[in-house]
């Protein structure tokens, strides 16, 4: 399905670049009428946008005075390290440079209601968790963006109980323009796509790009337990016509919401309260900030509370992030494939303990060793792939290891310890702290070969509540 762009009809648009955002914007532009002149560098997605309906030529050939807006692909270029041709060709025409999230705002924004959500972590689970959480409530609802589909391949929605959830990436805001959300989600803010943005000053204004169009009938729920987010907080109610503001914190730091060191989630507006601290799928204190975002944004568009309760019940989490795969009596089995860096990994290590910890694969910049804070709730690490030997040495001496080689040998070694373990809950963790390209095609392929190495274990169940013991 896609959401036909009828406000484009009889005018033409550019689109470069043709992976899933570009193909999807392609589709609907010619669904709603519009001229499409589309260019990429490979041929198949060239065939593909012909199929489509597009004029397929350079843009070289393009008379950018004559088109309406560049549709440009988020992953290209706008700024930094340096505008990508095209880029100075559509600006000394005049021409407006947007994205397929802008484009489906345009067409819809009037009929429904958007739910945006960005941040350095964590908006991926954050978005799905709300897209459950509406799904549960009764609520149409689509969930895209920079999670799963693109924007324009969403459904159309209309209607009261209708919602988009959008997870937002830098990249896509900085060709946002007029996108206004009901509620706006800004988790946190740590150095990423520096490169993208030329600096962090840059990262944090292409993120702060998402409350530009919102006003005082709208929401920004704004995660403040970094200095760098309180800034952007107080920066923001110091504007004209800000949008209502929301503080979230998980850390003790002042805020409208907050979670204690138990997960009580509190408002203090509302004075409505919600644990969270036996939620399967949402252990750890960032995934407590997780909820707790999706928490207010739920409440703003009025869902109940006790139907915010179900849906944390039920939310199964997402493949390979910190996702519970199954349960051997005691010992559950943790996926965190998506963990590829040693910052990724800290939320898996920081939430479950003791921990028989399956790392490696092909490394990335200083290894392991920003995780030694995190070392004493290591039981023993089972090392694989190029990264085994320089993970041993940042561990010797620090925790009990041992060169496992094979993912599945890994599984097998790991279980048996911990199945020795005495403690309530075990934990065998896949947060790998490395890419997957040594040994797999990619995080999720090493995922699934996680999962089917569990499976394998003959007393392996799938997941289910925790042991009472180990309810807090």
């Amino acid at each position: 399905m896609t959401v036909p762009l009828t406000h484009l009809k009889g005018r033409t648009i550019g689109v470069f670049g043709l992976a899933r955002s570009g193909l999807a914007t392609v589709r609907a532009a010619v669904a709603g009428g519009a001229q499409v002149l589309a260019w990429d560098g490979r041929t198949e997605a060239r065939e593909k946008a012909a199929e489509a309906g597009a004029a397929v030529r350079p843009p070289e050939d393009w008379d950018f005075r004559a088109m309406a807006s560049l549709a440009l692909a988020p992953g290209v270029p706008l700024t930094h390290p340096q505008p990508h041709a095209i880029v100075p060709m559509a600006q000394a025409a005049g021409l407006e440079i947007v994205c397929d999230v802008e484009l489906l705002y345009r067409e819809t924004g009037q009929q429904t209601r958007f739910v945006a959500v960005t941040g350095t972590n964590g908006k991926s689970t954050t978005t799905a968790l709300l897209g459950h959480l509406f799904g549960e409530a009764g609520w149409q609802v689509e969930v895209g963006g920079n999670i799963g589909r693109s924007a324009l391949d969403l459904e159309p929605l209309a209607g009261e109980n209708s919602v988009y959830v959008l997870e937002l990436s830098s990249y896509q805001l900085d060709l946002c323009h007029r996108f206004r959300p009901s509620v706006a989600v800004w988790l946190n803010l740590t150095p990423d796509h520096l490169d993208r943005h030329g600096d962090m000053a840059g990262y944090r204004r292409a993120k702060a790009r998402i409350f530009q169009a919102m006003g005082g009938q709208d929401l920004a729920i704004l995660g403040v337990d970094e200095p760098a987010m309180r800034e952007v907080a107080a920066g923001l109610a110091a504007k004209d016509d800000h949008p209502r503001i929301k503080r979230v914190s998980v850390r003790g730091t002042a805020a409208e919401v907050g979670v204690d060191e138990t997960g009580l989630l509190r408002d203090a507006q509302s004075g409505e309260s919600l644990d969270l601290s036996a939620l399967p799928a949402l252990r750890g204190q960032h995934n407590w900030q997780n909820a707790a975002c999706a928490f207010a944004a739920a409440r703003e568009l009025g869902v109940a509370p006790d139907a915010i309760a179900s849906a944390f019940g039920s939310f199964p989490g997402l493949e390979h992030r910190m996702q519970i795969v199954a349960r051997r009596g005691r010992v559950l089995f943790v996926d965190d494939s998506k963990a590829t860096n040693a910052e990724a990994a800290a939320p898996a290590l920081s939430t479950f303990s003791p921990i028989y910890w399956i790392a490696g694969g092909r490394p990335k910049a200083g290894g392991i060793d920003g995780l030694s804070d995190l070392f004493p709730r290591l039981a023993k690490a089972y090392l694989i792939g190029e990264a085994a030997d320089l993970f041993s040495a940042t561990l010797a001496g620090r925790v009990p290891h041992m060169l496992a080689g094979e993912l599945a040998r890994a599984v097998a070694l790991a279980a048996e310890d911990a199945a020795l373990d005495p403690a309530a809950e075990p934990v065998v963790l896949l947060s790998p702290a490395a890419a997957s390209f040594d040994q797999f095609a990619d995080f999720e392929v090493r995922g699934r070969a996680f999962s089917a190495a569990v499976a394998a274990l003959h007393d392996a169940d799938t997941p289910g509540p925790a042991p009472e013991e180990a309810v807090r």
